[in-house]
């Protein structure tokens, strides 16, 4: 697993996990990310060390089940051109109340980025078939880039960009994850910021993002609080000037030790026109100062 390469899983074929997200369930780690070929939204791999990964499913699709639910919502995952829609940065927790994993991911019309709206699908099982359940603003708001992140007393939070990126909104779930409950914070105005990535560590919480330049790399920053829905710090600072020439996806924590997954889109970083096929990823490994703040270090190896 070199950094900034395309991983390939045990079978050697390319691994399909962009803009995604990694949970435990059981004695498997899943990973579950965009896959834009063919009829593919959302794909799912396990893995038992974090290195050798199993393909499982292509968990969400244009063929996927549509059901609706107690919110309304629009059943969409084609156009009416019969093209596909985009489905971005999908993130997956298993809710223990119902016992179903839920995934929460950015919705757009395949055409613009104007709908900026949050879409929900279920499953009985980590890599089973999902169940599409639509598409909706949350209070009205827009939404983007995001992620999910649940804290330690079982509270589900969805965090996404919003008002055309300018502002971060950090909403409660429901106890279900099945839909927001309250706009519990609104974080740095007029800043615009992407690609969240949360996480908890010695009683304080962290979020990553970046700036919004695109598919281009940038300076990635990182900000912290005492609670998630208090009052959160300035931006700062983190990693190089493009973040290793990478965007965060999601932080995951192992055994006490914190890694950062990126992905490197479009292979290299001056690579000209932009080739989603030759998307890699880059995992380092997270290290804190004394005051807490963290940063990376380049590694031509993954998780070392």
């Amino acid at each position: 697993m070199k950094n900034g390469s395309v991983f390939a899983d045990i079978n050697g074929a390319p691994l399909h996990a962009h803009g995604g997200y990694i949970i435990r369930y059981g004695e498997y780690w899943y990973w579950y990310g965009e896959d834009r070929r063919e009829n593919y939204y959302v794909s799912c791999y396990r893995s038992v060390d974090l290195k050798n990964w199993e393909f499982r499913n292509h968990i969400l699709t244009t063929d996927s089940v549509k059901r609706p639910y107690r919110v309304r919502t629009e059943l969409r995952l084609c156009r009416d051109d019969g093209h596909k829609v985009n489905i971005e940065r999908p993130k997956v927790l298993y809710c223990e109340k119902t016992n179903k994993f839920v995934m929460w991911a950015h919705y757009e019309n395949g055409r613009d980025y104007h709908d900026a709206a949050c879409c929900v699908a279920t499953c009985d099982a980590p890599d089973g078939d999902f169940v599409y359940h639509g598409h909706f603003n949350p209070y009205g708001y827009m939404s983007r880039d995001c992620t999910l992140f649940r804290d330690n007393d079982g509270v589900a939070y969805f965090i996404s960009s919003s008002r055309d990126n300018a502002d971060m909104h950090v909403y409660r779930l429901t106890d279900d994850y099945m839909n927001v409950d309250g706009l519990v914070n609104v974080l740095w105005q007029g800043e615009f910021r992407e690609a969240p990535a949360v996480f908890y560590r010695d009683g304080r919480y962290y979020m990553l993002s970046s700036f919004c330049t695109g598919w281009r790399p940038n300076q990635g920053c990182y900000a912290s609080a005492d609670k998630i829905d208090g009052r959160w710090s300035m931006l700062s600072p983190f990693g190089d000037s493009t973040t290793y020439h990478s965007q965060p996806a999601f932080v995951l924590p192992v055994d006490g030790e914190y890694y950062y997954f990126g992905d490197r889109w479009g292979g290299h970083p001056m690579s000209h026109p932009f080739d989603y096929s030759k998307s890699g990823y880059v995992i380092l490994k997270m290290r804190f100062r004394g005051d807490g703040s963290p940063y990376i270090e380049w590694n031509n190896e993954a998780f070392m």
